[in-house]
Protein backbone atom coordinates (compact mmCIF):
# COMPACT_ATOMS: atom_id res chain seq x y z
CA UNK A 1 0.00 0.00 0.00
CA UNK A 2 1.67 3.13 -1.25
CA UNK A 3 2.11 6.06 1.71
CA UNK A 4 -0.03 9.02 1.07
CA UNK A 5 0.89 12.94 1.69
CA UNK A 6 0.58 14.20 5.21
CA UNK A 7 0.67 17.77 6.80
CA UNK A 8 2.66 18.23 10.27
CA UNK A 9 1.70 21.77 11.45
CA UNK A 10 3.69 21.19 14.46
CA UNK A 11 5.81 23.91 14.01
CA UNK A 12 3.65 26.53 13.92
CA UNK A 13 2.03 25.64 17.13
CA UNK A 14 4.55 28.67 18.83
CA UNK A 15 1.99 30.53 16.57
CA UNK A 16 -1.58 29.08 15.67
CA UNK A 17 -2.81 25.99 18.00
CA UNK A 18 -4.09 23.26 16.85
CA UNK A 19 -7.47 23.45 18.53
CA UNK A 20 -7.68 27.35 16.50
CA UNK A 21 -6.48 25.41 13.36
CA UNK A 22 -8.94 22.23 13.63
CA UNK A 23 -11.80 25.07 14.29
CA UNK A 24 -11.24 26.84 11.24
CA UNK A 25 -10.68 23.54 9.60
CA UNK A 26 -14.41 22.26 10.55
CA UNK A 27 -15.97 25.73 9.64
CA UNK A 28 -14.44 25.26 6.38
CA UNK A 29 -16.08 21.97 5.64
CA UNK A 30 -18.90 24.42 4.25
CA UNK A 31 -16.54 25.78 1.21
CA UNK A 32 -15.91 22.18 0.23
CA UNK A 33 -19.82 21.19 0.15
CA UNK A 34 -19.73 24.73 -1.77
CA UNK A 35 -16.96 23.34 -4.48
CA UNK A 36 -18.79 20.17 -4.78
CA UNK A 37 -22.73 21.63 -5.35
CA UNK A 38 -20.68 24.48 -7.46
CA UNK A 39 -22.93 26.90 -5.43
CA UNK A 40 -19.70 29.41 -4.72
CA UNK A 41 -17.77 32.36 -6.38
CA UNK A 42 -16.29 31.31 -9.87
CA UNK A 43 -18.88 27.77 -10.22
CA UNK A 44 -18.08 27.56 -13.53
CA UNK A 45 -14.49 27.18 -13.25
CA UNK A 46 -14.85 23.59 -11.40
CA UNK A 47 -13.80 21.20 -13.63
CA UNK A 48 -10.59 20.27 -12.11
CA UNK A 49 -12.45 18.77 -9.34
CA UNK A 50 -13.52 15.42 -11.33
CA UNK A 51 -10.37 15.51 -13.70
CA UNK A 52 -8.47 12.53 -12.37
CA UNK A 53 -11.70 10.58 -13.31
CA UNK A 54 -12.69 12.26 -16.35
CA UNK A 55 -9.26 12.55 -18.48
CA UNK A 56 -9.56 8.77 -18.40
CA UNK A 57 -10.85 8.49 -21.98
CA UNK A 58 -8.53 10.77 -23.30
CA UNK A 59 -5.29 9.29 -22.18
CA UNK A 60 -4.55 6.56 -24.99
CA UNK A 61 -5.10 9.66 -27.41
CA UNK A 62 -2.53 11.67 -25.32
CA UNK A 63 0.06 8.66 -25.04
CA UNK A 64 -0.38 7.67 -28.66
CA UNK A 65 0.44 11.42 -29.91
CA UNK A 66 3.64 11.79 -27.42
CA UNK A 67 4.68 8.74 -28.90
CA UNK A 68 4.81 9.54 -32.66
CA UNK A 69 6.38 13.09 -31.58
CA UNK A 70 8.96 11.03 -29.65
CA UNK A 71 9.38 8.58 -32.83
CA UNK A 72 9.48 11.50 -35.10
CA UNK A 73 11.73 14.06 -33.44
CA UNK A 74 14.29 14.67 -30.56
CA UNK A 75 13.11 18.35 -29.43
CA UNK A 76 9.69 19.20 -28.65
CA UNK A 77 8.84 23.02 -27.77
CA UNK A 78 5.68 23.68 -25.46
CA UNK A 79 4.45 27.30 -26.63
CA UNK A 80 2.30 28.49 -23.43
CA UNK A 81 2.29 30.97 -20.33
CA UNK A 82 1.56 30.80 -16.76
CA UNK A 83 -0.90 27.64 -16.49
CA UNK A 84 -0.77 26.69 -19.88
CA UNK A 85 3.01 25.66 -19.20
CA UNK A 86 3.92 25.84 -15.37
CA UNK A 87 2.25 22.80 -14.55
CA UNK A 88 3.75 20.24 -17.33
CA UNK A 89 7.50 22.20 -16.62
CA UNK A 90 6.95 21.87 -12.70
CA UNK A 91 6.39 17.98 -13.43
CA UNK A 92 8.78 17.53 -15.88
CA UNK A 93 11.56 19.09 -13.97
CA UNK A 94 10.90 17.37 -10.66
CA UNK A 95 10.69 13.88 -12.49
CA UNK A 96 13.67 14.08 -15.27
CA UNK A 97 17.08 13.62 -14.95
CA UNK A 98 18.97 16.89 -13.52
CA UNK A 99 21.12 16.86 -16.65
CA UNK A 100 18.96 15.30 -19.35
CA UNK A 101 19.71 17.94 -22.09
CA UNK A 102 23.57 17.12 -21.80
CA UNK A 103 23.30 13.82 -21.41
CA UNK A 104 25.03 11.43 -24.54
CA UNK A 105 22.01 9.26 -24.26
CA UNK A 106 19.09 8.71 -26.42
CA UNK A 107 16.20 11.19 -24.77
CA UNK A 108 13.43 13.80 -25.85
CA UNK A 109 14.36 17.26 -25.18
CA UNK A 110 11.61 19.48 -23.63
CA UNK A 111 12.23 23.47 -24.20
CA UNK A 112 9.54 26.38 -23.80
CA UNK A 113 8.68 29.19 -25.46
CA UNK A 114 5.91 31.88 -25.41
CA UNK A 115 6.46 32.54 -21.42
CA UNK A 116 8.10 35.47 -22.33
CA UNK A 117 8.70 38.10 -25.18
CA UNK A 118 12.79 38.45 -24.82
CA UNK A 119 14.36 39.14 -28.05
CA UNK A 120 17.17 37.88 -27.06
CA UNK A 121 15.80 33.99 -25.30
CA UNK A 122 13.73 33.27 -28.87
CA UNK A 123 17.20 34.76 -31.00
CA UNK A 124 19.12 32.10 -29.26
CA UNK A 125 16.20 29.57 -29.01
CA UNK A 126 15.85 29.93 -33.00
CA UNK A 127 19.53 29.12 -33.03
CA UNK A 128 19.26 26.33 -31.12
CA UNK A 129 16.48 24.79 -32.97
CA UNK A 130 18.58 25.16 -36.07
CA UNK A 131 20.29 22.08 -35.51
CA UNK A 132 17.21 20.24 -34.24
CA UNK A 133 14.68 18.00 -35.40
CA UNK A 134 11.67 19.45 -33.46
CA UNK A 135 7.72 19.53 -33.20
CA UNK A 136 5.52 22.18 -31.25
CA UNK A 137 2.80 22.04 -28.70
CA UNK A 138 0.42 25.24 -29.21
CA UNK A 139 -1.33 25.80 -25.78
CA UNK A 140 -3.68 29.00 -26.08
CA UNK A 141 -7.64 28.92 -25.41
CA UNK A 142 -7.60 32.33 -27.17
CA UNK A 143 -4.51 31.99 -30.19
CA UNK A 144 -3.81 35.46 -29.33
CA UNK A 145 -2.89 35.96 -25.85
CA UNK A 146 0.35 37.94 -26.87
CA UNK A 147 3.46 35.79 -25.80
CA UNK A 148 2.64 32.62 -26.98
CA UNK A 149 0.77 33.70 -30.26
CA UNK A 150 4.18 35.52 -30.91
CA UNK A 151 6.34 32.83 -30.42
CA UNK A 152 3.68 30.90 -32.29
CA UNK A 153 4.10 32.55 -35.23
CA UNK A 154 7.95 32.73 -35.51
CA UNK A 155 8.54 29.01 -34.61
CA UNK A 156 5.96 27.96 -37.09
CA UNK A 157 7.48 30.15 -39.67
CA UNK A 158 11.06 28.66 -39.01
CA UNK A 159 9.83 25.32 -38.63
CA UNK A 160 7.78 25.67 -42.41
CA UNK A 161 10.77 26.99 -43.38
CA UNK A 162 12.99 24.27 -42.40
CA UNK A 163 10.96 21.32 -43.23
CA UNK A 164 8.51 22.42 -45.39
CA UNK A 165 4.51 23.62 -44.54
CA UNK A 166 2.75 19.92 -44.87
CA UNK A 167 5.31 18.25 -42.76
CA UNK A 168 5.56 21.03 -40.22
CA UNK A 169 1.76 20.69 -40.04
CA UNK A 170 2.48 17.07 -38.64
CA UNK A 171 4.63 18.02 -36.13
CA UNK A 172 2.43 20.97 -34.88
CA UNK A 173 -0.28 19.90 -31.83
CA UNK A 174 -3.02 22.78 -30.93
CA UNK A 175 -4.27 22.38 -27.41
CA UNK A 176 -6.72 25.39 -27.49
CA UNK A 177 -10.78 26.13 -27.74
CA UNK A 178 -13.16 23.66 -28.76
CA UNK A 179 -14.71 25.62 -31.27
CA UNK A 180 -13.32 29.16 -31.19
CA UNK A 181 -10.37 31.55 -31.57
CA UNK A 182 -7.24 32.24 -33.60
CA UNK A 183 -5.92 29.13 -32.71
CA UNK A 184 -8.50 26.85 -33.03
CA UNK A 185 -8.92 28.47 -36.97
CA UNK A 186 -5.06 28.06 -37.81
CA UNK A 187 -4.88 24.36 -36.69
CA UNK A 188 -8.67 23.39 -39.02
CA UNK A 189 -7.28 25.70 -41.92
CA UNK A 190 -3.55 23.83 -41.81
CA UNK A 191 -4.88 20.55 -40.43
CA UNK A 192 -2.90 20.39 -37.03
CA UNK A 193 -4.07 17.74 -34.43
CA UNK A 194 -5.50 19.38 -31.71
CA UNK A 195 -6.73 18.62 -27.82
CA UNK A 196 -9.74 20.92 -26.68
CA UNK A 197 -8.72 23.56 -23.71
CA UNK A 198 -11.82 22.88 -21.69
CA UNK A 199 -14.06 25.70 -20.84
CA UNK A 200 -14.80 24.88 -17.25
CA UNK A 201 -10.94 24.40 -16.41
CA UNK A 202 -8.33 27.63 -16.14
CA UNK A 203 -5.00 27.45 -17.20
CA UNK A 204 -3.76 27.18 -13.33
CA UNK A 205 -5.81 24.30 -12.57
CA UNK A 206 -5.14 22.54 -15.96
CA UNK A 207 -2.19 20.23 -15.39
CA UNK A 208 -4.10 17.24 -15.14
CA UNK A 209 -5.62 18.25 -18.98
CA UNK A 210 -3.64 17.65 -22.25
CA UNK A 211 -2.28 21.25 -21.44
CA UNK A 212 -0.18 19.48 -18.52
CA UNK A 213 -0.12 15.54 -20.10
CA UNK A 214 0.87 15.97 -23.08
CA UNK A 215 3.82 17.56 -22.57
CA UNK A 216 4.62 15.62 -19.64
CA UNK A 217 3.97 12.39 -21.30
CA UNK A 218 6.07 13.48 -24.48
CA UNK A 219 8.90 14.00 -22.05
CA UNK A 220 8.26 9.96 -21.00
CA UNK A 221 7.06 10.78 -17.70
CA UNK A 222 4.51 7.65 -16.82
CA UNK A 223 0.81 10.04 -16.79
CA UNK A 224 -1.14 7.39 -15.96
CA UNK A 225 0.36 7.20 -12.47
CA UNK A 226 0.18 10.99 -12.25
CA UNK A 227 -3.51 10.63 -12.61
CA UNK A 228 -3.81 7.98 -10.56
CA UNK A 229 -1.77 10.07 -7.17
CA UNK A 230 -4.14 12.90 -7.81
CA UNK A 231 -7.49 10.42 -7.61
CA UNK A 232 -5.88 9.18 -4.50
CA UNK A 233 -5.81 12.55 -3.26
CA UNK A 234 -9.29 13.49 -4.36
CA UNK A 235 -10.60 10.42 -2.36
CA UNK A 236 -8.95 11.86 0.34
CA UNK A 237 -9.75 15.59 0.22
CA UNK A 238 -12.99 15.76 -1.98
CA UNK A 239 -15.65 14.61 -0.09
CA UNK A 240 -13.83 14.24 3.51
CA UNK A 241 -15.75 16.23 5.65
CA UNK A 242 -14.11 15.03 8.95
CA UNK A 243 -11.17 17.66 8.86
CA UNK A 244 -8.24 16.17 11.17
CA UNK A 245 -7.88 13.79 8.20
CA UNK A 246 -8.40 15.92 5.41
CA UNK A 247 -4.78 17.69 4.58
CA UNK A 248 -6.21 20.41 2.22
CA UNK A 249 -8.20 21.51 4.95
CA UNK A 250 -5.92 21.81 7.68
CA UNK A 251 -3.48 23.65 5.09
CA UNK A 252 -5.71 26.52 3.93
CA UNK A 253 -6.91 27.09 7.72
CA UNK A 254 -3.76 27.46 8.96
CA UNK A 255 -2.20 29.71 6.24
CA UNK A 256 -5.20 31.70 7.01
CA UNK A 257 -4.98 31.80 10.70
CA UNK A 258 -1.16 32.64 10.27
CA UNK A 259 -2.33 35.86 7.93
CA UNK A 260 -4.92 37.07 10.68
CA UNK A 261 -1.81 37.12 13.09
CA UNK A 262 0.25 39.00 10.54
CA UNK A 263 2.04 36.74 8.24
CA UNK A 264 0.93 37.92 4.70
CA UNK A 265 3.78 36.52 3.13
CA UNK A 266 4.10 32.51 2.41
CA UNK A 267 7.91 31.39 1.05
CA UNK A 268 7.66 27.68 -0.23
CA UNK A 269 10.60 25.61 0.73
CA UNK A 270 12.36 22.74 -1.35
CA UNK A 271 15.21 21.05 -0.18
CA UNK A 272 15.76 19.62 -3.66
CA UNK A 273 16.45 21.98 -6.94
CA UNK A 274 13.90 19.58 -8.76
CA UNK A 275 10.97 21.35 -7.22
CA UNK A 276 12.00 24.90 -7.92
CA UNK A 277 9.45 24.95 -11.22
CA UNK A 278 7.04 23.51 -8.80
CA UNK A 279 7.33 26.52 -6.47
CA UNK A 280 6.72 28.63 -9.72
CA UNK A 281 3.09 26.79 -10.30
CA UNK A 282 2.49 27.17 -6.85
CA UNK A 283 2.97 30.52 -6.94
CA UNK A 284 0.90 31.34 -9.82
CA UNK A 285 -1.76 29.18 -8.35
CA UNK A 286 -2.02 30.85 -4.67
CA UNK A 287 -1.03 34.54 -6.44
CA UNK A 288 -3.19 34.72 -8.82
CA UNK A 289 -6.61 32.28 -7.07
CA UNK A 290 -5.88 34.62 -3.68
CA UNK A 291 -4.38 38.27 -4.69
CA UNK A 292 -7.33 40.70 -5.34
CA UNK A 293 -9.92 42.61 -3.26
CA UNK A 294 -7.28 44.30 -1.50
CA UNK A 295 -6.08 40.55 -0.11
CA UNK A 296 -4.51 37.46 -0.17
CA UNK A 297 -1.01 36.24 0.73
CA UNK A 298 1.87 37.15 -1.06
CA UNK A 299 3.61 33.79 -2.52
CA UNK A 300 7.28 33.75 -3.05
CA UNK A 301 9.32 30.60 -2.95
CA UNK A 302 13.42 29.52 -2.20
CA UNK A 303 15.55 26.62 -2.93
CA UNK A 304 17.29 25.12 -0.22
CA UNK A 305 20.22 24.74 0.84
CA UNK A 306 21.40 26.79 -1.65
CA UNK A 307 19.25 30.17 -0.80
CA UNK A 308 20.26 29.69 3.05
CA UNK A 309 23.48 31.36 1.27
CA UNK A 310 21.38 34.47 0.91
CA UNK A 311 18.19 34.90 1.33
CA UNK A 312 18.05 32.82 4.52
CA UNK A 313 19.46 35.68 6.35
CA UNK A 314 16.03 37.78 5.75
CA UNK A 315 14.05 34.85 6.62
CA UNK A 316 15.90 34.23 9.93
CA UNK A 317 16.47 37.83 11.24
CA UNK A 318 14.59 40.03 8.91
CA UNK A 319 11.03 41.60 8.91
CA UNK A 320 8.25 38.69 10.95
CA UNK A 321 5.94 39.20 8.14
CA UNK A 322 6.09 36.22 6.23
CA UNK A 323 5.76 32.16 7.32
CA UNK A 324 7.25 29.24 5.62
CA UNK A 325 5.69 25.61 3.64
CA UNK A 326 8.52 23.06 3.48
CA UNK A 327 7.80 20.55 0.77
CA UNK A 328 9.65 17.45 2.06
CA UNK A 329 10.63 14.56 0.50
CA UNK A 330 11.36 11.64 2.67
CA UNK A 331 13.36 9.45 0.27
CA UNK A 332 15.12 10.38 -2.82
CA UNK A 333 15.44 8.28 -6.18
CA UNK A 334 19.40 7.32 -5.58
CA UNK A 335 21.65 6.46 -3.67
CA UNK A 336 25.17 8.50 -3.03
CA UNK A 337 27.40 8.08 0.22
CA UNK A 338 30.68 10.64 1.00
CA UNK A 339 33.66 8.72 0.79
CA UNK A 340 36.69 8.48 3.36
CA UNK A 341 39.76 10.06 3.54
CA UNK A 342 42.75 8.76 4.81
CA UNK A 343 43.94 12.31 5.96
CA UNK A 344 40.71 13.96 6.30
CA UNK A 345 42.39 17.23 5.07
CA UNK A 346 39.22 18.68 4.49
CA UNK A 347 37.49 17.69 8.13
CA UNK A 348 34.76 16.10 6.85
CA UNK A 349 35.31 12.30 8.06
CA UNK A 350 32.42 12.78 10.80
CA UNK A 351 30.26 12.11 7.35
CA UNK A 352 31.99 9.47 5.85
CA UNK A 353 29.78 6.66 4.77
CA UNK A 354 26.35 9.04 5.41
CA UNK A 355 24.22 9.28 2.28
CA UNK A 356 23.88 12.99 0.65
CA UNK A 357 20.04 13.03 1.61
CA UNK A 358 20.75 12.62 5.58
CA UNK A 359 22.94 15.13 5.60
CA UNK A 360 20.35 17.33 3.63
CA UNK A 361 17.42 15.92 5.55
CA UNK A 362 19.45 17.17 8.72
CA UNK A 363 20.00 20.43 6.89
CA UNK A 364 16.51 20.96 6.59
CA UNK A 365 15.55 20.21 10.44
CA UNK A 366 18.61 22.45 11.50
CA UNK A 367 17.07 25.14 9.18
CA UNK A 368 13.41 24.56 10.67
CA UNK A 369 14.64 24.50 14.01
CA UNK A 370 16.58 27.82 13.47
CA UNK A 371 14.10 29.55 11.74
CA UNK A 372 11.39 28.91 14.44
CA UNK A 373 13.93 30.26 17.17
CA UNK A 374 13.96 33.30 14.94
CA UNK A 375 9.98 33.46 15.30
CA UNK A 376 9.12 31.77 12.13
CA UNK A 377 6.09 29.52 11.70
CA UNK A 378 6.63 26.28 9.67
CA UNK A 379 4.19 24.36 7.99
CA UNK A 380 5.69 21.00 6.72
CA UNK A 381 4.02 19.15 3.51
CA UNK A 382 5.68 16.04 3.66
CA UNK A 383 5.79 13.63 0.54
CA UNK A 384 7.21 9.94 0.19
CA UNK A 385 9.05 10.52 -2.66
CA UNK A 386 9.59 12.38 -6.73
CA UNK A 387 7.48 9.74 -8.42
CA UNK A 388 4.59 10.37 -10.42
CA UNK A 389 2.27 9.28 -8.11
CA UNK A 390 2.92 12.05 -5.59
CA UNK A 391 3.50 14.74 -7.75
CA UNK A 392 -0.15 13.82 -8.98
CA UNK A 393 -0.94 13.78 -5.22
CA UNK A 394 0.93 17.22 -4.51
CA UNK A 395 -0.75 18.87 -7.43
CA UNK A 396 -4.13 18.22 -6.55
CA UNK A 397 -3.85 18.42 -2.72
CA UNK A 398 -2.54 22.47 -3.65
CA UNK A 399 -5.17 22.95 -5.87
CA UNK A 400 -8.18 21.90 -3.13
CA UNK A 401 -6.31 23.50 -0.78
CA UNK A 402 -6.06 27.09 -2.55
CA UNK A 403 -10.02 26.55 -3.63
CA UNK A 404 -10.98 26.59 0.36
CA UNK A 405 -8.37 29.22 1.03
CA UNK A 406 -9.83 31.50 -1.62
CA UNK A 407 -13.56 30.92 -0.27
CA UNK A 408 -12.05 31.50 3.58
CA UNK A 409 -10.67 35.02 2.33
CA UNK A 410 -13.75 35.79 0.91
CA UNK A 411 -12.59 35.88 -3.05
CA UNK A 412 -13.23 34.25 -5.93
CA UNK A 413 -10.40 31.55 -6.36
CA UNK A 414 -11.45 31.06 -10.31
CA UNK A 415 -11.02 34.20 -11.76
CA UNK A 416 -8.06 36.97 -12.38
CA UNK A 417 -9.41 40.47 -13.41
CA UNK A 418 -5.83 41.75 -12.47
CA UNK A 419 -3.47 40.05 -15.18
CA UNK A 420 -6.01 42.25 -18.18
CA UNK A 421 -4.92 45.46 -16.87
CA UNK A 422 -1.12 45.27 -18.20
CA UNK A 423 -2.29 43.83 -21.53
CA UNK A 424 -5.09 46.77 -21.83
CA UNK A 425 -1.59 49.14 -21.90
CA UNK A 426 0.36 47.09 -23.95
CA UNK A 427 -2.22 46.93 -27.05
CA UNK A 428 -2.72 50.69 -26.46
CA UNK A 429 1.27 51.17 -26.60
CA UNK A 430 1.62 49.21 -29.55
CA UNK A 431 -1.11 50.94 -31.24
CA UNK A 432 -3.36 47.36 -31.73
CA UNK A 433 -6.45 48.42 -33.65
CA UNK A 434 -9.39 49.79 -31.34
CA UNK A 435 -6.70 51.17 -28.76
CA UNK A 436 -4.85 54.22 -30.85
CA UNK A 437 -6.94 56.87 -28.53
CA UNK A 438 -6.03 54.93 -25.17
CA UNK A 439 -2.29 54.99 -26.64
CA UNK A 440 -1.94 58.52 -26.97
CA UNK A 441 -3.71 59.14 -23.47
CA UNK A 442 -0.81 56.53 -22.06
CA UNK A 443 2.30 58.02 -24.08
CA UNK A 444 1.62 61.60 -21.82
CA UNK A 445 2.14 59.76 -18.60
CA UNK A 446 5.57 58.27 -19.19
Amino acid sequence: MKENLTINLKNASGFISGEEVLALAQQSVRHLDSLNAGTGPGNDFLGWLSLPDDILPQLDRIEKIAKNLRAATDTTVVIGIGGSYLGARAVIEALSHSFSPLLKTKHHDIIYAGQNICEDYMADLLQLLDGKNYSIIAISKSGTTTEPAIAFRMLKDHLERKIGKPLAADRIIAITDAKKGALRSMAETNGYETFIIPDNIGGRYSVLTPVGLLPIAVSGIDIRMLVKGAKAMEEITRMNKKAATNPSLLYAAARNLLLQNGKSIEIMVGFTPKLHFMSEWWKQLFGESEGKDGKGIFPASVDMTTDLHSMGQYIQDGQRILFETIVSVKTPAKCLTIPLEKDDSDQLNYLAGKRLSEVNHNAELGTTLAHNDGNVPILTVNIPLLDEYNIGQLIYFFEMACAISGYILDVNPFDQPGVEAYKANMFALLNKPGFEEAGKKLRKRL
